[in-house]
């Protein structure tokens, strides 16, 4: 799966995830490295010997999570952008998360961002803690994000612009912004179904394909509930956009 789409699989993540116990010591560092390539950066800027030495250039990284101080030393010096320094133990519902972010403008710290996952999907709302722009990082500048606990192993990267705002468009074909659907929610809808029947989000173009997780995951925050428990809304075929062409069916002279 990760050569044909370059998101890893549960199991790859899994084989690099410090233990629940760890993460809620301090920060520790999470090397989603998951191909072997000649590079070995994250070893030689390890002062405190916690990613052992490689035997072969292509190795990839072995971490020991109990040396590790999270530092975040090796964030700055990875090539690939693919170490992150977890903290799950900044509060009782939030976690910190640093990570590398190569583009500019750079985020604000105080300022909200839209945390994204692996795939690049909207996560959650997260709050800029720090962003550290030395000198010595050369030119890898790292952003330090305060996101729900929860999402501490999910949330990889962010979209500057907060998508969780009243004013942001949460469905963008029949035009419904974040704060009408929690006005929505705090009148009594309690369910994708429901607010789809009241507001049409989902049954534009893309038929809920943008906004059907946004939806739940403002859901899921105002019920207390969890995403895997959210009841998915009704689908009705088709369930993309098709051409009208392939429903009328026939061959080419007809």
């Amino acid at each position: 799966m990760l050569e044909k789409t370059g998101i890893p699989t549960k199991e790859d993540i899994a084989g690099v995830t410090p233990s629940a116990e760890r993460r809620g010591r301090g920060p520790v560092a999470v090397i989603e490295c998951y191909q072997g390539i000649p590079c070995n950066p994250c070893y030689t800027s390890c002062r405190f010997g916690a990613i052992k030495e490689f035997e072969d250039i292509n190795d990839r990284p072995e971490l020991d999570f109990d040396k590790c101080t999270g530092c975040g030393q090796c964030v700055v010096n990875c090539p690939g952008l693919s170490i992150f320094i977890v903290d799950e133990s900044y509060s009782d519902k939030e976690a910190l998360i640093k990570m590398p972010y190569e583009f500019l403008p750079l985020p604000e710290e105080g300022n909200f961002v839209t945390a994204l996952n692996r795939e690049g999907a909207p996560v959650c709302r997260a709050r800029v803690v720090k962003v550290q722009n030395a000198k010595h990082q050369d030119r890898t500048p790292v952003v330090t994000l305060a996101v729900p606990k929860e999402y501490s192993m999910e949330v990889r990267f962010f979209n500057i612009e907060d998508c969780y705002s009243d004013n942001t468009y949460v469905c963008r074909c029949e035009e419904l912004t974040m704060g009408e659907l929690r006005e929505l929610i705090r009148m009594g809808y309690r369910t994708v179904d429901e607010i789809k029947r009241i507001s049409r989000a989902g049954m534009g173009p893309c038929q809920g394909r943008t906004c059907r997780q946004l939806i739940m995951q403002e859901l899921a925050k105002a019920t207390g509930q969890e995403m895997k428990d959210m009841p998915m809304t009704t689908f009705r075929p088709p369930v993309k956009t098709i051409k009208l062409g392939a429903l009328l069916g026939g061959g080419k002279d007809e």
